[in-house]
């Protein structure tokens, strides 16, 4: 069986040959014992969605005329606070910014809140301090003639699942109402066998150059991200963000204050063996360590079918609510996905299961799960990567490539857990 090359994969694609799969479909083919090989698989598209806090945006903004201000001091968007800079834009009208996806406005309301309204082409506020005046003026993402997406920390090949081990209650950016104690709670993160890096773990397909979707929009890799390591690498990405898809991205207010959605699409191209042996990791095979929140130091370990196998999504019965004065769900819920009148906003709901520990009846229906820890059976109460929303965006990948609309590139660099393994080996 003849190794297969990106040209000749993308040349299939071209013809409307090419044979793509999902990960859902192909994860479901090898639990269905059905044959899986380079000869009746071309790509696997594979995604993850979930808070992902190093994300940020640089724009170009058009505050006034020339000659009207000489720099900017300060800048807001919607009260989020962004960094003037790096080019002090003198004189021109015009101010670059840096917004990060983590910025406040306030305890619900921050960068990734910022980023999807603009995607949905709604009004925002600039305030621009100048230093002898404020100048405020409201533009839509039409107006501004450059906003690109960048990710320096990504699409972690794994993360981990935190809980207190001590009485009380700790404030964090891995809990919704804080993380309760001792052992009464997990939260998790990570969209297990459908991640891009779960299925190419030594990054033998992904690197430098390889085209991704990110938040539905082409983009490509651009590099490792921060805290990559050999055993837990994650990316740096890069994508306009003109023709993302507000529905897989956003902000999720957590106890210590908003946080930023992001989702990354990454097709795996079947090349080889070793590529095919990649992809049949499975939810039960995917290590998913649990620290204390404290110091998260890992001290324990599961896997991810306690996460993801039951329930993914949750449903809403209305004839169950009993309408109380003041609904923790409406009042917690960190996407305001919920509202009594209309029930679960289905474009907004993260599936985070916030609503199912909130609701004082039973209203809310849906499965997160738990976690065995030393004879206790500890329930996981919190998601913080939504898995259906991967499935949809690698579905709407494998639409693009199916229809010749997304070809894959070869990468022009390898990131460096292919290329210690390469060193190591002596090639």
């Amino acid at each position: 069986m003849e190794n297969k090359s990106i040209e000749e994969i993308n040349e299939k694609i071209k013809k409307g040959e090419a044979v793509v799969y999902t990960a859902e479909e192909f994860k479901e083919m090898l639990r269905n014992d059905e044959p899986v090989t380079m000869d009746n698989v071309d790509v696997v598209t594979c995604a993850t969605c979930g808070i992902m806090s190093g994300t940020a945006a640089i724009m170009l903004l058009p505050i006034t005329g020339r000659g009207e201000f000489e720099r900017a001091e300060r800048i807001w968007l919607n009260d989020v606070p962004a960094f003037p800079g790096p080019c002090p834009n003198e004189r021109l009208g015009v101010v670059d910014v840096i917004v990060y996806g983590t910025a406040h406005a306030n305890s619900e309301y921050g960068g990734g809140h910022l980023f999807r309204e603009l995607v949905e082409g709604k009004e925002v506020t600039i305030k621009v301090e100048t230093g002898d005046k404020i100048i405020e003026k409201k533009v839509t993402i039409k107006d501004i003639e450059f906003a690109r997406m960048f990710g320096i920390r990504v699409c972690f090949k794994n993360y981990m699942g935190f809980l207190n081990p001590v009485e009380g209650r700790v404030e964090t950016i891995f809990s919704v109402k804080g993380l309760t104690g001792p052992y009464k709670e997990i939260s998790v993160s990570g969209c297990g066998e459908l991640n891009p890096l779960e299925n190419d773990p030594m990054l033998k397909t992904i690197g430098v150059g390889t085209k991704i979707l990110v938040n539905g929009a082409v983009g490509y890799v651009i590099g490792e991200g921060t805290r990559s390591s050999r055993e837990r690498p994650n990316l740096s990405v890069i994508a306009d963000m003109y023709d993302m898809n507000p529905t897989f991205m956003g902000g999720f207010t957590t106890s210590s204050g908003p946080e930023c959605i992001t989702s990354i699409a990454i097709p795996i191209p079947v090349m080889d063996e070793e590529v095919i042996s990649n992809l049949r990791i499975l939810d039960e095979e995917i290590k998913l360590p649990i620290a204390d929140i404290r110091n998260r130091v890992p001290s324990t370990a599961s896997n991810y079918a306690h996460v993801w196998q039951g329930l993914e999504e949750i449903d809403f019965d209305a004839d169950k609510c009993y309408q109380h004065d003041v609904c923790d769900v409406e009042k917690y819920c960190p996407t305001k996905a919920f509202s009594k009148l209309k029930g679960i906003d289905k474009n907004k709901c993260f599936n985070c299961g916030t609503c199912l520990s909130s609701c004082l009846g039973d209203a809310f229906k849906g499965n997160l799960g738990s976690i065995e820890i030393d004879n206790r059976e500890i329930p996981i109460t919190l998601r913080q990567s939504d898995r259906l929303r991967a499935k949809k965006l690698s579905e709407i990948l494998k639409r693009m490539i199916v229809e010749g609309e997304f070809l894959l590139t070869k990468p022009v660099d390898y990131l460096s857990a292919l290329s210690f393994t390469l060193r190591c080996n002596g090639t």
